[in-house]
């Protein structure tokens, strides 16, 4: 019977860590005796903030098959906690930057704009959440660190857990994200130079369990400061989509963003306009004027000698700009909002391209 039991609690998934807890070293010793168990369930933590999700769970599970369940919730021994951490960090160490592994095909996508106010954020987490939805497994990194405005935009209001010196970042949608709006309170402002900006956006990286994603996408701060230079620096790979406004004026401050991309090595992967037009009743009335979108894709496809290309228009929408508010991401609640289904094609059209593997190592045995 403690077979069954397995079989039941391998279907409990731990909602941080996203595996069966099975797998994880989270279950002890089961006693079977008739139609009674007594379960050993071991949290990761004292305090396990997703401790009552799991008992549920688990409770849920063993009572379809046995009539008396009897939980012990425990905590991991130092040692146990060790195994875990070595499992989930795949045997390497210790703050260790997982994107620059040999053979890791995690897609990283900065998102930039050459200054504030253009939408960029709001942009980058229904583009994540999109991708989510799309059945990608996707993370988030709010590297705006003055301007941090990720955690609001989707509602979350718990930080990290920290299993000792590794943090298990908050999933909103199916998208894990960090952001140091979790490490402040009462909405301070951060005021850091460039050393602890470039320590922070690394420990983004090298603290943070990410498991195995299919993107990454990182809300860059507007300009073209040092987070963007160090985030290039240890994302050497990523590829770089560039967020403008239709007036002139904004796209030549666009140009630049994805200008110093190009000096720090990212590839442009392409060009959004964001607040194109407003719709009309058959028709687009263009309040910010037109072309700005598309005069950065044709400038940085001139400077970078690649074809750079728009990848989306998105209309103006009071729908997106009260739900950003609410903290609601409108690709959710709204799809059929004419911005939010030009942010979901968008997200297809992410998804579909193919994965460079050029220059990748891949697990091939040839006997």
């Amino acid at each position: 019977m403690s077979e069954l039991a397995l079989k039941a609690l391998s279907r409990v998934i731990d909602p941080e860590l996203r595996q069966p807890i099975t797998e994880l070293g989270m279950v002890g010793d089961l006693k079977v005796e008739g139609d009674s168990i007594h379960a050993q369930i071991k949290l990761t933590i004292v305090g396990c903030p997703a401790a009552q999700s799991i008992e549920r769970d688990v409770r849920n599970a063993l009572e379809a098959h046995f009539k008396n369940v009897e939980l012990d919730m425990t905590t991991m021994t130092n040692e146990e906690r060790d195994a875990l951490k070595l499992k989930l960090r795949g045997n390497k160490p210790i703050r260790h930057n997982p994107f620059v592994q040999p053979g890791n095909l995690t897609r990283v996508i900065f998102v930039g704009s050459g200054k504030g106010g253009v939408g960029k954020s709001t942009l980058t987490a229904n583009l994540a959440v999109a991708l989510a939805a799309q059945g990608q497994k996707v993370g988030l990194i709010d590297a705006d660190i003055f301007g941090y405005s990720i955690p609001g935009l989707l509602s979350i209001t718990t930080g990290p857990t920290k299993v000792d010196e590794l943090m298990l970042p908050p999933i909103a949608h199916d998208v894990r994200v960090i952001s140091i709006g979790f490490f402040v309170s009462d909405n301070k402002p951060v005021a850091w130079r460039g050393p602890m900006l470039h320590r922070a956006v690394e420990q983004f990286l090298t603290d943070v369990y990410w498991g195995d994603l299919d993107f990454l996408l990182v809300d860059l701060p507007p300009g073209t400061g040092d987070v963007a230079i160090s985030l290039g620096q240890l994302l050497p790979d990523a590829k770089s989509i560039v967020v403008t406004t239709p007036q002139h004026t904004a796209a030549n401050v666009a140009e630049r963003s994805g200008a110093i991309g190009l000096q720090t090595g990212q590839e442009i992967l392409g060009v959004i306009e964001n607040m194109s037009y407003l719709p009309t009743n058959g028709g687009k009335e263009f309040i910010f004027g037109e072309g700005g979108g598309q005069a950065v894709a044709d400038r940085l496809t001139e400077i970078s000698g690649k074809k750079v290309e728009l990848l989306g228009q998105l209309p103006l929408s009071s729908n997106l700009r009260s739900e950003a508010d609410l903290g609601i991401p409108i690709v959710i609640s709204n799809p059929s909002d004419p911005a939010a289904s030009e942010i979901i094609r968008i997200a297809k059209v992410l998804a579909t391209n193919p994965r460079g593997l050029a220059g990748k190592s891949l697990p091939l045995n040839v006997s």
